[in-house]
């Protein structure tokens, strides 16, 4: 590389002490120089002016950041397209044209990567503009900076190595070499990785934001506090500080109780004893129900309470209340209201909410025996022997 450096060197010092140029090569060439250079200068006031201006009315920061990211790169585009023409025109010797297509060639290559990076960061603030409108707390999180930084270093990576090919290096043990140790660090970091990805899909799916009372599918509940690179963080309604890591939050089932809107519906379960009246149950169910709603803070009065009949119980025949609340957290203390009414309510009314309780049926001539009691530690046999009549062993016989 020190030498093929030298002779590219020599062969252009050479070229420019010892070359004969006419007047009329001078003129083209600084003719095409004049012309890019004055071609940038307008594309960056006039045109760039122009375009920037129509973005700002058209409201849309995507276009924005578009625009100003081309701004420089083309123009230097363009004077770079027009030093080359205008060195062309000076008739340079085979290996000093080699030589500057080379290094032109090198140059377009770092143009481009500052363009590419300058167009992916510009649709990233897009993006990020964008999520922070739609968070309640309007931050864009950890997640756009990260892949600003990496489409950076990507950009400049590959730059580096088409430069490094157009130069005349062999690039494949460095690629080789790149591709080991990249394996490698992936089969190190699998587990940060996997909970890098599964943050980013769960940032970029919007269905969890900062702030929603969420509860997954092995109980745990809370509110969302943080969702970072590595793992969400809940609050839950205790106060404590639960870290799930993102790959077993991505992969569990979520209930989030924020989504589609805060509102939630609460459903309590009840039962009366089959002797009850259920068309005067329903009546005061519905009374109850429609009192809690109009004066209860946590209530939505905009929503009609229910009363369904569900089942008929072992114990009792089984009804639902339905009634709304704001939130998740207004509803527990709207069921806890309305739990407390309707127990006064049918205690009130004369009306039984059984308890779970079992009716023994013996057969015809089989009776237990008056008066008779069993030993805390009777065995089976004594057991049976009480239920058909018959005398009770003593215990220890």
């Amino acid at each position: 590389m020190v030498s093929e450096s030298r002779t590219w060197w020599n062969d252009l010092y050479e070229w420019i002490v010892g070359a004969t140029i006419g007047w009329s090569d001078l003129v083209v060439s600084g003719i095409i120089l004049a012309v890019s250079i004055v071609v940038a200068l307008v594309f960056s006031t006039l045109v760039f002016r122009r375009l920037l201006r129509l973005s700002i009315v058209a409201g849309a920061n995507f276009d924005v950041k578009t625009v100003a990211a081309i701004r420089i790169p083309i123009a230097a585009f363009v004077l770079l397209a027009g030093l080359y023409l205008a060195l062309i025109a000076l008739s340079p010797p085979p290996q000093v044209q080699i030589l500057l297509n080379k290094a032109s060639s090198v140059i377009a290559i770092l143009i481009g990567a500052v363009l590419v990076n300058g167009l992916a960061s510009g649709f990233l603030f897009w993006l990020e503009i964008r999520a922070q409108n739609s968070r309640p707390d309007g931050s864009s999180g950890w997640l756009f900076p990260l892949v600003r930084r990496g489409v950076l270093a990507f950009v400049v990576a590959v730059a580096v190595m088409v430069s490094l090919d157009i130069l005349g290096l062999n690039i494949s043990p460095l690629i080789a070499g790149l591709g080991i140790a990249g394996l490698a660090i992936a089969l190190a970091l699998q587990p940060t990785l996997g909970n890098l990805f599964a943050g980013t899909y769960v940032i970029s799916e919007g269905v969890i934001n900062v702030g929603d009372y969420i509860e997954m599918a092995n109980g745990i509940d809370g509110f969302v506090v943080d969702v970072n690179w590595r793992s969400t963080r809940l609050r839950t309604r205790t106060n404590n500080l639960v870290v799930v890591p993102n790959s077993v939050f991505a992969e569990t089932i979520i209930t989030n109780f924020n989504k589609p809107e805060d509102p939630v519906n609460m459903i309590i379960p009840c039962g009366v004893a089959y002797e009850s009246d259920l068309v005067e149950v329903e009546r005061i169910g519905l009374e109850e129900t429609n009192a809690v709603r109009e004066e209860h803070p946590g209530a939505v009065r905009e929503f009609e309470p229910r009363f369904i009949y569900r089942a008929f119980g072992d114990s009792n025949i089984d009804f639902v209340v339905v009634i709304r609340a704001q939130n998740r957290i207004a509803g527990f203390n709207v069921r806890s209201e309305l739990i407390k009414r309707l127990h006064s309510r049918f205690a009130a009314e004369g009306i039984t909410i059984n308890y779970p309780a079992r009716t023994l049926h013996f057969p015809n001539g089989i009776l237990p025996r008056q008066n008779e009691q069993l030993l805390p530690d009777a065995t089976t046999a004594a057991l049976a022997a009480y239920t058909l009549g018959a005398e009770v062993p003593p215990s220890g016989a």
